[in-house]
């Protein structure tokens, strides 16, 4: 029987590694990156997230990271070449409190993500979440979400349930939300680099962020059925960002659900549906995103935040990028991007506003960000309009 890996477990970094005789080992995790204190009637804590994280790991002889690494480096790995298995308690998410998996194999160091969930929604989460991405990667060329290598439910001793999945983590990629900046009080976008220090992006930085933003989102938006990810929010942090060389690229890194936002968009079976409503649908899509681009919430945590102006005309140059590189659909004149811009530059300030406006009002009416929305909606839409007359997308 090979030797099984070591097992090593720790908090965020190398530095705070936590022992099973530890403190921290018999202490609740907090149930979300807001509460301080477990809330839910749940007692979950560290030691109980690591035994059911290395209970995933290791079963069947690690088979699930041995299947892995050996697709990923095109080698035919043993379990004896698995040195050891780091496990980085990373953060508390809403609904998911994700891990980082070091597996080092020989000289070399393999990052995963594993995705933990305890609560009921939080499970029902994880298995949506899995199905999904994986129906995505198929189903598209872009490379812009993880890919999923494996899932399980892990019952603990105390009778706990948690579901997980194995996942891709990009390496080098890092949160990011605005933030006051302390030489002039004003907001921008900070960087958490954990390695070099938390950063703020050049404005030219921060307008590649929204275009970017703008372009993975419609990429993944089915013209046709109106399937689209969402929700997403840059409060939770679901896209990541890496810097080089004064370039960013993005990555998004959940996906919650796939699917029209508004129910009646999927009663029409897809003969029935002509240009006027796939233009429309289009245009809906459109507008939510150009509304939820900008917000964010301060350092994460803190209070909804709007961003500045430099995100609309982005968002409309992300999406023209997107338009003009996904499949010319049969029922839009050719080229489609410039078909639908076309469309766009002809509607009144007016119409802009009142179907924003109606978007705006479908949101959860005790969400913490409409308010925000509603206050400033008519800026943003003459905003948007200008944006569509004076500064073409190219």
């Amino acid at each position: 029987m090979p030797n099984k890996p070591q097992f090593n477990y720790f908090l965020s970094n190398i530095k705070n590694e936590v022992q099973k005789d530890s403190k921290i080992w018999k202490s609740s995790i907090p149930m979300s990156r807001k509460q301080p204190k477990e809330t839910s009637g749940i007692f979950f804590c560290y030691g109980d997230y690591f035994t059911a994280a290395r209970s995933f790991l290791s079963a069947n002889n690690c088979k699930t990271i041995i299947t892995t690494v050996s697709q990923i480096t095109n080698k035919n790995i043993k379990l004896s070449d698995i040195k050891s298995v780091n496990i980085f308690q990373e953060k508390h998410g809403e609904f998911y409190h994700p891990a980082r998996i070091e597996a080092v194999v020989g000289k070399k160091k393999f990052p995963f993500v594993l995705n933990v969930a305890v609560s009921e929604i939080g499970r029902s989460c994880i298995e949506r979440e899995y199905e999904l991405l994986q129906r995505l990667n198929s189903k598209f060329q872009n490379s812009y979400i993880p890919d999923v290598y494996g899932k399980d439910e892990i019952c603990l001793v105390n009778n706990l349930n948690l579901s997980m999945f194995l996942g891709q983590w990009f390496e080098g990629y890092n949160e990011f939300h605005l933030s006051h900046e302390p030489a002039d009080s004003s907001k921008k976008m900070l960087v958490w680099d954990p390695v070099t220090g938390s950063f703020f992006l050049s404005k030219n930085q921060t307008r590649k962020l929204y275009r970017q933003a703008a372009m993975i989102l419609t990429l993944y938006y089915d013209i046709e059925t109106f399937n689209q990810i969402f929700p997403w929010h840059h409060a939770a942090g679901d896209f990541v960002i890496q810097i080089e060389d004064d370039e960013i690229d993005l990555k998004l890194i959940t996906v919650r659900q796939y699917a029209p936002i508004f129910d009646n968009n999927d009663r029409l079976e897809r003969e029935d549906r002509d240009l006027k409503y796939i233009i429309e649908g289009m245009l809906v899509f459109f507008l939510n995103m150009s509304i939820r681009m900008r917000l964010d919430r301060l350092d994460g945590v803190g209070d909804v935040v709007w961003s500045d102006d430099c995100a609309v005309e982005e968002t409309l140059k992300g999406f023209y990028q997107a338009l003009a590189l996904k499949p010319q659909i049969p029922l839009i004149p050719a080229p489609q991007a410039d078909f639908f811009l076309d469309y766009l530059s002809a509607l009144p300030e007016s119409q802009l506003y009142d179907l924003s406006f109606s978007i705006a009002d479908a949101y959860n009416p005790v969400a913490s960000e409409v308010p925000v929305i509603k206050d400033q909606l008519k800026s943003h839409v003459a905003c948007l309009y200008n944006s569509i007359k004076e500064h073409p997308p190219c």
